[in-house]
């Protein structure tokens, strides 16, 4: 009753509830949910899962390229943060090959240095890659800190670049297009490889590919002049871009056009 809950509340007069108030809250108090049965927990659990889009909430977009928009998005199974990276599926061409080669290679790369893909979601309209969240990338970690690393925190993010890209280029994986764009930084100072859209699998050490790879001010003469054969050392030249730009909080070679390009790196290293 009303004076019982009253009672138990054990307050002085003058600030316990009064009966009338206690009735009225009663009277207008919805009823507890009566809890699910086996059977319908079952079904409700069946309207998720892996492979599916109705798993997945979209809560931000963060960025919007030619063929792909991604999204912060939340799992209703884990309740983890992620990233869905969702490509627009065009019905003459299908699926861009950079998507079916991200896809293909990253479900072969497992590394802690390396961005994780959780599920892969099919739809008449769009491909959605579903990769674990980071908060940031280098590149932004860069800005937020005025450009000016400490030493220590170099010494960091090149070891764990060069352990991620060890581990890929074991596996005769290049990954063709390494800026700080691309290394996601987590709140831990986790760094991992990220967009391996436009990343090869070499099954020698020089072979003929396409020279449009790779970010202008991260990519190596050679690439630059035309060269089509190439290995490992297409990634190692970004590194070391990466590498000065961490310590010095400037590009090396930020060219606009590829002879301007090509005329700062032959100025600097003759």
């Amino acid at each position: 009753s009303p004076q019982d809950v009253s009672k138990r509340l054990s307050l002085p007069m003058d600030i316990r509830l009064p009966p009338e108030f206690l009735q009225k809250l009663q009277m207008e108090s919805p009823e507890f949910p009566k809890p699910l049965s086996r059977m319908s927990r079952r079904a409700s659990l069946s309207d998720i899962g892996f492979g599916k889009l109705e798993t997945y909430v979209k809560l931000d977009k963060l960025g919007e390229g030619t063929y792909a928009t991604v999204f912060k998005g939340r799992s209703k199974l884990t309740e983890n943060l992620v990233a869905l990276k969702e490509i627009r599926l065009e019905h003459e061409e299908g699926a861009p090959c950079t998507a079916i080669r991200e896809v293909s290679l990253l479900k072969n790369l497992k590394h802690a240095n390396i961005v994780t893909l959780h599920d892969i979601i099919h739809t008449e309209r769009s491909l959605t890659l579903v990769f674990e969240y980071l908060d940031n990338d280098l590149k932004q970690y860069l800005d937020n800190c005025g450009n000016l690393m400490s030493v220590h925190n170099v010494k960091i993010f090149m070891f764990q670049l060069l352990r991620g890209l060890a581990y890929c280029h074991g596996r005769k994986i290049l990954h063709r297009d390494l800026k700080p764009q691309n290394l996601l930084i987590n709140e831990r100072g986790e760094l991992k490889l990220a967009d391996f859209g436009l990343a090869r699998a070499k099954s020698v050490p020089t072979k003929t590919y396409s020279n449009e790879v790779v970010t202008l001010w991260y990519r190596p003469p050679d690439v630059l002049l035309g060269s089509t054969e190439y290995s490992t050392p297409i990634d190692m030249w970004g590194v070391g871009c990466i590498h000065y730009e961490m310590v010095t909080g400037r590009p090396m070679f930020p060219g606009s056009t590829v002879k301007e390009e090509l005329h700062l790196i032959f100025r600097l290293l003759g």
